[in-house]
């Protein structure tokens, strides 16, 4: 029976040894809840939103700074409120609506537009040519060779 106490003590002790050498952890985090991640979501900086309106005027102000020579180009876009790169994005968008309404759309629009050129050509040729012959038939009449 000396025995059995013995290693029941043992047993014990390595129980307890046990437990030492195991490292402890730190509690777990809670996981945020729906609401904490809407008011954190809520207060984060998001991208304004600018009107077309708004675009053209930053633009316009950016390209008179620089025409003015009053600032370099980079300056004058810090002074507008806005980055580099969104800068260089509205000009890119900007630029095709301004030469859509230069050019035509499609090519048989394009077509159409020069065969309206050549008549307009053919008629101005037309009116040329006859007031060049009545200031030649005028000169002559004044110059006496009229036969």
């Amino acid at each position: 029976m000396a025995d059995e106490s013995n290693t029941g003590a043992v047993a014990a002790s390595e129980a307890a040894g046990e437990m030492k050498t195991q490292k402890q952890r730190s509690p777990r985090r809670q996981k945020a809840t729906a609401e904490q991640v809407r008011d954190s979501s809520a207060t984060a900086d998001k991208p304004r939103k600018h009107s077309e309106q708004e675009k053209i005027e930053k633009l316009k102000l950016i390209e008179t700074e620089v025409a003015q020579h009053k600032s370099t180009l980079k300056d004058a876009i810090k002074r507008a409120g806005i980055s580099e790169q969104t800068y260089y994005q509205w000009k890119r968008a900007a630029k095709p609506v301004a030469q859509k309404a230069d050019m035509p759309v499609s090519p048989g629009d394009e077509f159409a537009e020069l065969v309206q050129l050549e008549k307009e050509n053919q008629r101005l040729r037309k009116l040329l040519a006859e007031k060049l012959r009545t200031e030649n038939a005028d000169l002559r009449k004044r110059l006496g060779l009229d036969e």
